[in-house]
């Protein structure tokens, strides 16, 4: 892809210099790393030199990797009270967290309200069920079972979002439900995306798109290759990983983001048939409506929120929610694999 690439990070991130799309007093660079949110990421900008964009994207870096401890549910790191340190004391004691946290946490109670409790943090107890399934399942797939239908509903009693008690002046969290869990994973890589897009564009970085785990935002514009500035090209990803059609729309973007929640992404195999990771609050079972949901709106938070909340929707029911936002459209891929999009997507596509 490059012509020359600089490691640092012990190996953790790569920066290449792509060899086309530069403009006027500047060329156009990548870099990628790994470990952090259990994904591959990928940021892609414009700088006056290798050693610019190298500062620009370890910024980046430093900065998600801030957000991806805070926002662990799984591991402990040492000096920081993070999403595990809450489920931790639920039941015992408010935690006082970074004001990154609260504001997190705030954010989705707002998203909580707006999806009419289609995406929940406080979901946690039931999620982690089916995250203990999948995973052993993975690791003996011929002994895969699916988590009891009644543990599930008792599980379920313990996901009340008002037992969630934020403290802002305290800086504090506590969960009064002893039982109950959170799981952010419904939008914290949106969330973390978006915030450290701000972050880096207020550093200097003025045009430049961050990937983590798909969930892509713009800012600025490209370069083509007449030296003219165009919108970023994103594409979606095609749900059925067999096929020689990899994207099924190519977006043209600038200034905004593109989410999509699918049945590809994680998922395992019970006695020949595919458990996905999106859980429906209603059913507290892989939601069936479609094969893929994609979100198109400024914000990258919002849009991961809303593709998990619109895959656990009846398509008439999502897209009556997609049509009363603002500046939010979306394409949905149905389990035949027809599609259908919202009334404003086709402006970003050319269709």
């Amino acid at each position: 892809m490059g012509r020359r690439t600089a490691a640092f990070l012990a190996g953790v991130l790569t920066v290449s210099m792509l060899l086309s799309c530069s403009g006027p007093g500047e060329k156009r660079y990548e870099a990628s790393f790994l470990e952090l949110f259990d994904t591959a990421s990928v940021v892609v900008g414009y700088a006056k030199s290798e050693d610019d964009f190298t500062k620009y994207s370890q910024k980046v870096y430093d900065e998600l990797k801030v957000y991806n401890e805070l926002f662990d549910i799984y591991n402990d790191y040492d000096g920081i009270n993070n999403i595990k340190t809450i489920n931790d004391n639920a039941g015992i004691k408010p935690v006082k967290v970074d004001k990154k946290i609260i504001d997190l946490l705030s954010f989705s109670e707002e998203m909580y309200e707006k999806t009419d409790g289609k995406v929940n943090v406080a979901f946690g107890a039931v999620l982690s069920l089916w995250h203990d399934h999948r995973e052993a399942g993975l690791n003996n797939p011929d002994r895969a079972t699916l988590p009891d239908y009644e543990e599930l509903k008792k599980q379920n009693e313990h996901t009340n979002i008002e037992d969630m008690i934020i403290d802002k002046n305290a800086s504090t969290v506590y969960l009064q439900d002893g039982s109950m869990s959170l799981d952010v994973g419904a939008i914290a890589k949106g969330y973390a995306v978006e915030q450290v897009s701000r972050f880096i564009q207020k550093e200097g970085m003025k045009n430049g798109m961050i990937s983590v785990g798909g969930n892509v935002r713009t800012f600025g514009e490209k370069y083509d290759e007449k030296g003219k500035r165009v919108p970023w090209t994103v594409g979606i990803q095609n749900p059925d990983t067999s096929s020689d059609r990899k994207s099924l729309y190519d977006l043209h973007l600038s200034g905004y983001s593109l989410v999509t929640s699918g049945v590809y992404e994680r998922y395992y195999v019970v006695d020949g048939k595919h458990y996905h990771h999106i859980i429906d609050p209603e059913t507290l079972m892989p939601a069936k409506y479609f094969l893929s949901i994609s979100i198109v709106c400024k914000d990258s938070g919002m849009a991961d929120a809303l593709s998990t909340a619109v895959f656990n929707m009846p398509y008439e029911e999502g897209s009556k929610m997609v049509e009363g936002l603002k500046g939010v459209e979306a394409l949905w891929v149905f389990p035949d694999s027809t599609m259908k999009y919202s009334s404003g997507f086709e402006k970003w596509c050319g269709l």
